[in-house]
């Protein structure tokens, strides 16, 4: 809590204002009150509410209004019950069935993400800080959500698969969709985030372009995409869009991206030369980038899958030198599965040393290679009985220890490279740490496991020996907001057709419900001497 503005501590003696979080005598007061109001959360606003209510009692005549209310409930009919139960129940019905149709279309709640995203903001929700953008606290701030971000968010996966030329091929064979709605909208929003931008109106392919990439129809993106090319042949995001989802070879692809690697040159330089004439151009040079750099990885994948894996490295290598910013692609994932590939293990070393770093985001890949890097030295002679017997050597121990590293990392992983669970085809996202990194990682990287001698026997023998059960990840569970809506929906019905069957009985029962919320106006009325006078034969019972 003191890494957020200090909620809890005193402030030291002889501070001065400026130093202490909330006295910032250079805010107005208008702010501090409003920062003071946010912190306080709805409890503030809530007791307020009932002190104001409390307070003109008198003047706007409550306890009368109140009592002319319940006085107009008691004269209603059973009629009255049986509609407004009847329309209660078909507008929570028609609720829930729409919240069902969202949630399992989008993933989400539309209730809870309104809330969320609109009302939360208005009851104080969000976290409001006056500290300066400089100060420590908003740092550390900045850094534990960077932390939060790399730990929790979905990744785009390094290595995924073509969707024409390797996905659909699957489907044809199967008759099986691979990829899921989540994960092809996910893909979705990457496409929009790296191929568009706000000057894209000023060329009418991008324009069409920037509708192929929301349609959600694979035949309506690919006939957008052929009306790019109609209005400028040379649309580098046209051919990209063909590549991956028209061609249905791995060497079409290939076609394809070579012909939107020489539009997207000819773009990127352009916009080089008009990148400082104003942010629009800025924006332009970054998509223009980004569509570039996308590319040529592509092209690299290509030919790594076409077996020309030297070419592949040296296209990855160029791209990391010349594009050192976007680490965020994680392109050297890509280049660690290639170097394996060629058995160049001193290379990966290499590439582990530059981002095995503490500060940069884990993954499986970076881990469990570097714990194959460590097993390969000592796995051809591994043997369970001699190590028991001797006990572990300096390597053995180091190996063991990185094999610790990568199961902490991804638990899921061993079960994929010892082939206790089979192999499906890798989505095009991935969750860290999750099953779906594990499927990724183990899809590429199984064939470089068996490939060393001992490696998987020496995996099996530490995960199995050492370490504890892997946890089941919780399946995503419905939001609060569909069980209440279906609660609500089921007792309203059920209100509803006991009020049609026993008009009398659900009558009185509403009747006494009302009598313990506002107990005077029912006395007034003569309501208990009513009740009083009722026999068994008027509810309908049998004195039997």
């Amino acid at each position: 809590m003191a890494d957020r503005g200090g909620v809890g501590e005193a402030p030291a003696v002889g501070a001065s204002p400026a130093s202490v979080p909330g006295l910032n005598p250079t805010l107005g007061w208008r702010k501090r009150l409003r920062a003071g109001l946010a912190g306080t959360g709805a409890s503030l606003w809530f007791v307020a509410g009932l002190g104001l209510l409390y307070a003109l009692r008198i003047p706007l005549r409550l306890c009368e209004n109140l009592a002319a209310v319940t006085v107009f409930l008691n004269s209603l009919t059973p009629k009255f019950y049986v509609a407004l139960t009847g329309t209660s129940s078909l507008i929570s019905g028609l609720i829930f069935i729409f919240e069902w149709w969202y949630f399992h279309k989008h993933g989400t709640s539309f209730i809870e993400q309104v809330s969320v995203s609109h009302l939360q903001p208005l009851m104080g929700g969000t976290e409001s800080s006056i500290s300066e953008p400089g100060s420590p606290s908003r740092n550390r701030e900045n850094e534990t959500s960077r932390q939060n971000l790399s730990e929790c968010k979905v990744w785009r996966n390094p290595l995924n698969l073509f969707r024409g030329a390797e996905y659909r091929r699957y489907t044809w064979v199967t008759g099986k969709e691979p990829l899921t709605y989540y994960d092809m909208n996910l893909s979705a929003q990457d496409h929009q985030t790296f191929f568009t931008c706000d000057t894209d109106f000023l060329r009418p392919s991008d324009t069409v372009m920037q509708k192929a990439w929301r349609e959600r129809n694979p035949p309506a993106r690919i006939k957008a995409a052929y009306q790019a090319l109609e209005l400028n042949n040379d649309c580098a995001t046209a051919y990209v869009l063909l590549a991956e989802e028209e061609a249905t070879t791995i060497v079409d692809a290939e076609r394809l991206f070579k012909q939107a690697l020489k539009a997207g040159e000819t773009i990127y330089r352009q916009s080089q030369q008009c990148q400082h004439q104003s942010p629009q151009h800025e924006a332009q040079l970054r998509r223009d980038t980004n569509v570039l750099v996308y590319i040529k990885r592509r092209l690299a994948m290509c030919a790594r899958k076409l077996g020309r894996i030297r070419e592949a490295v040296k296209i990855m290598r160029d791209l990391m030198k010349e594009f050192p910013p976007l680490t965020m692609l994680n392109i050297h994932e890509n280049l660690l599965e290639s170097l394996l590939e060629l058995q160049a293990y001193a290379d990966v070393q290499a590439v582990l040393a530059k981002y095995d770093d503490i500060s940069l985001p884990k993954s499986a890949a970076i881990c469990y290679t570097a714990a194959l890097l460590k097993t390969r030295t000592v796995s051809e002679k591994f043997s369970p009985e001699t190590a028991s017997r001797r006990g572990l050597s300096t390597a053995e121990i180091n190996a063991v220890e990185a094999i610790h590293r990568a199961v902490e990392f991804n638990p899921h992983v061993p079960k994929y490279l010892l082939e206790m669970k089979s192999l499906i085809l890798p989505p095009e996202h991935i969750l860290k740490r999750g099953d779906s990194e594990a499927i990724a990682y183990a899809f590429f990287h199984l064939q470089h496991w068996k490939r060393i001698e001992g490696a998987l026997n020496l995996l099996e023998c530490t995960w199995e020996g050492t370490f504890h059960h892997v946890s089941v990840y919780p399946k995503k569970e419905l939001p609060l907001f569909i069980h209440f809506t279906a609660g609500f929906c089921s007792s309203t019905a059920m209100i509803a057709i006991l009020t049609h069957q026993f008009p009398e009985i659900m009558g009185i029962f509403a009747k006494a419900v009302l009598g313990l919320w506002c107990p005077q106006p029912w006395a007034s009325s003569g309501f208990e001497e009513n009740t009083q006078d009722l026999k068994s034969e008027d509810l309908g019972l049998s004195s039997g």
